[in-house]
């Protein structure tokens, strides 16, 4: 379903996980973000860039590899790929489309097109790299922390942050890759929110904010999330964890699994 639209940004949103795909359109080009999950879902994603995209070139933003973030990849075949260094050479795409094939068999799900990793075009090596096409300006920052190979993307002419799987409304921390990364990855932010207007915020999971006092908020959250768990896994209070565990939306084996994986994670950087 579509979650957001103006005249150039649309996100749609998935029924699994509240995940985002976003579609931007410039005099230049159409940047198609993430295109995911189901079958029909990156169909429609499909059917609405074909209606719009006249002669432009098509550019396909992949925020980290995680497999339903990229699920959607060949979908787009004609499209350059844009991604992190981290993504270009990530150490488990195997194990990734793994994920993918597993997901679709155990939910009998058939797709038009083939299941790849993404062979990235553009990479993207540093901070404040930026990617100028036409009148388009694009600015990307490296997003260690929940992964290895996240990136934060400014699309400057519009104030579009799009911040991958940091700064949802109501998902908390998971910490795939690096407790302290992820730390420095919101002081980035913070620092992302001072140097550039920011319009809109379009997390990977949950709701876009047009409004700097809510995007404010969920930086403090995060920030403040992961200090306090930190914190309690450094003292080993078990009472302050598992109340932190309830802080959770959703609360399943999964969200289980990743308040185990921060946890773990944190022991491995901060307890020697």
């Amino acid at each position: 379903m579509i979650q957001y639209q103006s005249e150039q940004v649309t996100v749609f949103q998935s029924e699994l996980f509240q995940t985002t795909s976003t579609v931007i359109q410039t005099n230049e080009i159409v940047l198609i973000v993430d295109p995911n999950w189901l079958a029909g879902e990156v169909e429609a994603i499909k059917q609405y860039v074909n209606t719009i995209k006249r002669e432009r070139d098509t550019y396909l933003l992949f925020t980290h590899g995680d497999f339903d973030h990229i699920i959607g990849y060949q979908a787009f075949p004609d499209a350059k790929v844009i991604g992190s260094a981290g993504l270009h050479h990530h150490p488990e795409k195997k194990q990734k489309l793994e994920m993918i094939r597993e997901f679709d068999a155990k939910n009998y799900i058939s797709r038009n097109y083939p299941i790849e990793f993404p062979m990235v075009d553009i990479v993207i090596h540093e901070d404040g790299q930026q990617l100028q096409l036409g009148n388009t300006s694009i600015t990307f920052y490296l997003a260690p922390g929940h992964t290895a190979d996240g990136l934060i993307t400014v699309v400057e002419s519009l104030g579009v942050m799009i911040a991958g799987d940091y700064l949802s409304n109501f998902e908390l921390p998971f910490i795939y890759d690096s407790a302290k990364a992820y730390v420095q990855t919101l002081e980035k932010a913070k620092q992302i929110f001072s140097a550039h207007a920011i319009n809109l915020l379009v997390p990977g999971h949950g709701q876009v904010s047009d409004d700097s006092a809510e995007m404010k908020r969920r930086l403090e959250m995060a920030a403040d999330y992961l200090n306090r768990l930190i914190e309690a896994v450094l003292l080993s209070d078990d009472i302050t964890i598992d109340a932190l565990y309830k802080e959770h939306a959703y609360l399943s084996s999964f969200t289980e699994f990743c308040h185990e994986e921060n946890i773990r994670i944190i022991r491995s950087e901060f307890i020697t």
